[in-house]
């Protein structure tokens, strides 16, 4: 069987098979042992009526379209391999009128990879990224230390503040009545959480312990419960008790609680190296992300809607993924946020055109600069992954990846050496 190049409209190519009568009677003889069981012939038991009777009976063309479906997988697969295609969506199919001891004619339409027209990608500036350490990030590091080391004390007989611990009773209504769910005992707020709607916790600032205060408010619009939306209320509130927290001294004592460190300043030194680390990275993901966009916009690319879709779809799936680790399934979150299946789609789209646009042009320099990947490149990965998944049988994990598809690690790879190569050619400014 031969493969005969027709044309290429856009991204589609047309191409034509002609499978022999020969081959075609061979699948013929399997659709007829496939389905024999299926006829009933007097004098003939179930699965033995010979294939002439039942063709006799039944008309010549009976087992054609399951022949037919048993030999397009291979007669496709072969026509592929041979014109060098790289299909991105399934093909349709067009089978002309078959003609027993005739070769039958098949044509072949699919959408395949688009040909990439790559820029000067070899002469690039970009603007220098420079995220540097500052006194203040190292504060925040430190005060959120001091925060979770923070002790619990009583704040005394001295009025709330923004930022105290408060344990209340209250009591809310809504037209002169209780309402469901607005009263609790015991409950604790911290002043500023805005745990509860506007003006509640506004309301109890400057207000003492023991004491009983009512505050109005008035409930958002897009309130949850649907009887209570804009409504005004009243809460009766008893201040049971006020506490604040004390900070630890940020003295060498509190650098030798939380840290292996001796001294404050051996503490923050420390926290710089790690911010430093962090932020080394960050430049560098950042400064990859916008060379990627620099050698996206240089280079013509029309993008097959299949390639959308199914990294649409493989967006989805993350998220559906990242939606599960919160403890929802996918219905529920969709319905919580009163969205659809659709409008993940839109909303995914302008992200997976990037990503597909991104892959296709980093391929197309890895193909024009003749990019390797080593079975060491690959060992390393899969070492990593090891690691990452803290394996502990790590050769066996190795083998057995090996025995699966890797073509995801070797895009990984490609796309690393390739980014590591722009890189070195790179002009900042």
């Amino acid at each position: 069987m031969k493969a005969v190049f027709e044309k290429k409209e856009k991204n589609t190519v047309h191409f034509s098979i002609e499978v022999p009568s020969g081959d075609f009677d061979k699948a013929l003889q399997q659709a007829y042992l496939k389905n024999r069981g299926k006829f009933n012939i007097p004098g003939f038991r179930k699965g033995k009526v010979p294939r002439k009777l039942i063709e006799m009976n039944y008309g010549d063309d009976i087992f054609f379209e399951d022949a037919i479906n048993l030999i397009l997988p291979e007669v496709y697969a072969d026509g592929v391999d041979e014109l060098g295609l790289e299909p991105v969506d399934s093909p349709e199919v067009d089978v002309d009128t078959i003609e027993l001891g005739k070769p039958v004619q098949v044509k072949f339409s699919v959408e395949v990879k688009p040909e990439v027209k790559l820029g000067d990608y070899k002469v690039i500036e970009l603007e220098t990224v420079d995220y540097s350490v500052t006194d203040e990030m190292i504060n925040i590091e430190i005060d959120r230390e001091r925060d979770q080391n923070a002790r619990i004390i009583d704040a005394g007989d001295r009025a709330v503040e923004e930022g105290d611990i408060l344990t209340i009773d209250f009591t809310g209504f809504v037209d002169g009545e209780e309402f469901l769910g607005g009263s609790a005992e015991d409950q604790e707020l911290k002043i500023g959480s805005k745990q509860f709607i506007p003006g509640f916790e506004e309301g109890l600032i400057g207000k003492k312990k023991d004491e009983e205060v009512q505050v109005e408010v008035t409930f958002p619009q897009e309130y949850h419960e649907e009887s209570l939306k804009g409504k005004p209320a009243v809460f009766k509130i008893k201040i049971k008790e006020v506490k604040v927290k004390e900070l630890p001294e940020l003295d060498d004592e509190f650098a030798k609680d939380v840290s292996e460190f001796d001294t404050l300043e051996e503490y923050k030194n420390s926290i710089k190296e790690d911010l430093d680390k962090r932020l080394k990275e960050q430049e560098k993901i950042e400064t990859e992300n916008r060379l990627v966009e620099k050698v996206v916009e240089m280079s013509e690319i029309e993008i097959p809607e299949a390639m959308i879709q199914s990294q649409i779809e493989n967006e989805i799936k993350d998220f559906e993924y990242r939606v599960k680790t919160q403890g929802f399934d996918m219905e529920t979150y969709l319905e919580l946020t009163g969205t659809s299946r659709e409008d993940l789609q839109l909303n995914f789209r302008p992200i997976s055109e990037r990503r597909v646009k991104a892959d296709l042009v980093l391929e197309a320099i890895a193909k024009a600069e003749e990019v390797e990947i080593t079975d060491e490149d690959i060992d390393k990965e899969l070492d990593k992954l090891a690691e990452q998944y803290k394996q502990t049988n790590k050769e066996k994990f190795i083998k057995d990846m090996k025995k699966g598809d890797l073509s995801f690690l070797r895009t990984g790879i490609s796309n690393s050496k390739v980014l590591d190569m722009l890189m070195e050619n790179v002009k900042f400014i």
